[in-house]
């Protein structure tokens, strides 16, 4: 569980960015945050992952309480976390297998392991043809779905996708869309995507959490694109 209890972000002791927010996500529930450009939600996701340290209020994941939690701590809150990134951050000079492989080896996981699980997360993404494929020859959808399967490799309990589909097409975007809703269906994953994308948004007709420059504007299930973002 996810829970942010009258959580405040400011800067230097500046405006506030975040501003009493209370957010409470179940294990398992698929979750868009949207708003418009400086509504607060790469914010959010950098308190997520303990990039940034909570101002004022409580922020628990599971059993980790961030807003006191050491920095030795932190290491260990991440490896429940797979993020997916807007610029996918692939080593160019690494095949699609050794990308993925990456994020096991950094946890000091064995080879044995790596040989036998990198595959299966390959094929769960649709790229076991392209094991040796380096970045440069992959299109654009499908170096996405090389970062959805390094941050799904480790079987973390989180998936945070930052405007995971903002470098590729409409369509591509909806495919990878589909696979973190089929994803969260099959494993019953936590999903938690950043976006600003309206027409996805609407599609899925999941729950939507709105920020308005820095607070909740509304948090329900599906349709909230009604104005502009």
């Amino acid at each position: 569980m996810i829970e942010f209890k009258n959580v405040s972000k400011t800067y230097d002791g500046q405006k506030f960015v975040l501003r009493n927010l209370d957010i409470k996500i179940e294990d398992g529930e698929f979750v868009f945050i949207v708003g418009h450009s400086g509504a607060g939600k790469t914010t959010l996701t950098k308190l997520l992952l303990r990039e940034e340290k909570v101002t004022e209020g409580r922020l628990v994941i599971d059993n980790f309480h961030l807003e006191k939690m050491r920095e030795s701590r932190v290491p260990y809150l991440r490896r429940t976390m797979g993020v997916v990134f807007q610029d996918f951050r692939l080593f160019p000079k690494k095949t699609v297998f050794e990308n993925v492989s990456f994020a096991m080896q950094v946890l000091g996981e064995s080879s044995k392991l790596i040989k036998s699980r990198v595959p299966d997360f390959l094929e769960l993404v649709g790229l076991s043809d392209k094991s040796e494929s380096f970045p440069s020859q992959l299109s654009g959808g499908e170096q996405q779905r090389v970062a959805l399967a390094r941050a799904l490799v480790n079987k973390p309990n989180i998936i945070i996708a930052d405007e995971p589909t903002g470098n590729i097409d409409p369509k591509l975007s909806l495919d990878i869309m589909e696979m973190l809703v089929r994803l969260n269906a099959r494993l019953g994953k936590t999903v938690i995507v950043v976006t600003h994308e309206r027409s996805l948004v609407d599609y899925f007709q999941k729950r939507v959490i709105t920020l308005n420059d820095g607070v909740i504007e509304s948090d329900r299930i599906g349709g909230m694109f009604n104005e502009e973002i």
